[in-house]
């Protein structure tokens, strides 16, 4: 009996933890997309946009949110040459909305969001070469547990995006010798 009251305990103790991570799905507070982020997980339903040497296939360093813009520091690589791009996401007056410039015209839509932990988006960027759509899973720290990246999966298949176009980024050159430095390319990548 006291074993069980202590695993009773134990698993409220847990529960507690875990309900200080409310996930927003709504009404985002932007600012608190401030600080240091990871690329963990990349989807599009046009798979080359992401794969080896695409621009889109970017490695977020960290968003400033200043008056009603995101400033995002990304990191691409291409031809085995790590570039930093700095893209401004202007917001439009829809909540967790914001649109750039960067390989055409994109809109980014926020999906979720545990503030501390991570945010998930989607992206629809409008180029003279058609239509594609994007997600991105970015994060706190440079992996995720294996919960939140079928949480990802799952909100990718909703937006028509195939299991095979989901690219775990966790585990691949992020041009991380470039984080923390302050030198940056063009603010829009072609």
């Amino acid at each position: 009996m006291k074993l069980l009251l202590l695993c009773l305990g134990l698993t409220l103790v847990c529960a507690q933890e875990e309900g200080n991570h409310e996930v927003v799905t709504s009404n985002f507070d932007v600012s608190k997309l401030s600080g240091e982020w990871y690329t963990a997980m990349l989807a599009s339903d046009v798979k080359e946009r992401i794969e080896e040497n695409s621009v889109m296939r970017s490695f977020v360093e960290y968003i400033q949110v200043q008056d009603n813009s995101l400033t995002f520091k990304l990191h691409v690589e291409i031809e085995g040459e790590c570039l930093e791009y700095t893209v401004s996401c202007d917001e439009t007056g829809k909540n967790g909305v914001c649109n750039a410039i960067y390989a055409g015209f994109a809109t980014i839509t926020l999906i979720e969001a545990v503030y501390s932990d991570y945010f998930i988006f989607h992206l629809i960027n409008f180029t003279n070469d058609g239509t594609f759509q994007m997600m991105a899973l970015y994060a706190r720290t440079p992996d995720v547990s294996p919960n939140l990246k079928k949480r990802f999966e799952e909100l990718c298949q909703q937006h028509g995006i195939p299991k095979d176009n989901i690219l775990d980024m966790t585990n691949v050159d992020r041009c991380s010798h470039l984080r923390g430095s302050h030198e940056t390319q063009s603010s829009s990548a072609e």
